[in-house]
């Protein structure tokens, strides 16, 4: 681990993590909290060390030109804070990095040493997932735990997926093995126009941020971003009488299904987040501040001679391993049942199109 600046006290801290990889299908999920640490102007206040977690044969080093000197960034997972303003303030740690390529213990050991030291009361999790989902209808995200008690109180889903997971389900384990309280939000990205990026699958995962820890985002230009991507779609898909009626199909499956529910909750969520974008609320305020700045079981690890204080109460080929690697088998961690979530029947595997359900 490499602290590069000390942190003061936080404010309420809740901590949002993403990772590059398996879990992130159209980027759809670094790219959230790349967004919140660029409108919030967050800066880097620790750095987990590359040698301890990456392969750099799979995640190379980049080189690259600072007026004439040549510089190397390597892949890593950066920690960030941001404090939020408003009358309710409330502090962000964000988490950014690669899905490491070893010692995932000893890496969520360290994330989770940072979670206790800066008294952050939560963790939440992005995830995106190729599903079979139309990219003409709202994104579907799931919100799942492995906290009971939290899965009621915060309308969740418990997970009870079985089965291959990556670094966002085993740093939820990690959590709730912990005593810290985490979260996984998932979007499902429409299997058939996976690349990246992704604005609307970003923008569905943000909102869905808003609700659940009550703190205004800013959004910026992705909304209009999503709205662009959206009409770029429909443009190829309507070039192609193969991929239009394969849409269509996938509209005529998601309406029905959602039909009987007829969506109450959502539009509740929908309406109270009109009100809140229009009365103002917490992180209204222009921007924000800144703040400067062998495995071995959860929590045991001394290594860094840290002390844990007590525990706060498209149908194509994909890129490869990676981000669209992460389909059927990625898709763990969010409710069973949920059309395009984790662990129903919207998981597949990259450019294999629909593929069998995950569920539990």
């Amino acid at each position: 681990m490499i602290e590069l600046e000390s942190v003061p006290e936080l404010v309420d801290p809740v901590m949002v993590a993403a990772f590059e990889g398996w879990n992130d299908a159209g980027d759809a999920a670094s790219t959230a909290v790349g967004h919140l640490d660029r409108e919030w102007k967050g800066e880097v206040f620790a750095a987990l060390d590359a040698e301890d977690y990456y392969d750099f044969q799979v995640n190379r080093p980049t080189v690259w030109l600072d007026g004439g000197t040549r510089k190397i960034t390597w892949p890593t997972t950066r920690l960030s804070v941001v404090r939020v303003g408003g009358e309710k303030p409330r502090d962000l740690v964000l988490v950014r990095g690669i899905e490491p390529s070893m010692r995932w213990r000893s890496f969520c050991n360290e994330i989770l040493g940072f979670a206790h030291e800066l008294g952050v009361e939560m963790v939440v999790i992005l995830g995106a997932l190729l599903g079979d989902t139309p990219h003409t209808r709202p994104v579907p995200v799931s919100g799942v735990t492995s906290d009971p008690d939290l899965a009621r109180t915060m309308d969740l889903e418990e997970t009870r997926y079985e089965g291959p997971t990556g670094i966002v389900g085993v740093l939820q384990e990690a959590c709730t093995h912990a005593g810290v309280p985490a979260v996984s939000l998932w979007a499902a990205v429409p299997h058939y126009v996976s690349q990246p990026p992704n604005p609307k699958a970003t923008l569905a995962l943000l909102n869905r941020l808003e609700d659940l820890i009550g703190l205004r985002i800013p959004l910026g230009e992705l909304p209009e971003d999503a709205r662009a991507w959206q009409v770029g779609v429909d443009q190829l898909a309507s070039e192609d009488s193969e991929v239009a009626e394969y849409v269509q199909t996938l509209e005529e499956a998601r309406d029905t299904a959602e039909l009987p529910e007829a969506s109450g909750e959502a539009i509740a969520r929908e309406f109270e987040r009109y009100l809140r974008r229009r009365d103002g609320g917490p992180g209204q305020g222009p921007g924000g501040h800144a703040t400067e700045s062998g495995d071995v079981p959860y929590l045991r690890d001394t290594s860094g001679g840290r002390t844990r204080p007590p525990k706060p109460p498209r149908p194509e080929t994909g890129r490869g391993k990676g981000a669209d690697d992460q389909g059927a088998r990625g898709s763990d961690e969010a409710s069973d049942g949920e059309a395009g979530g984790p662990d129903g029947p919207g998981g597949t595997a990259p450019g294999d199109g629909p593929d069998r359900p995950e569920g539990d």
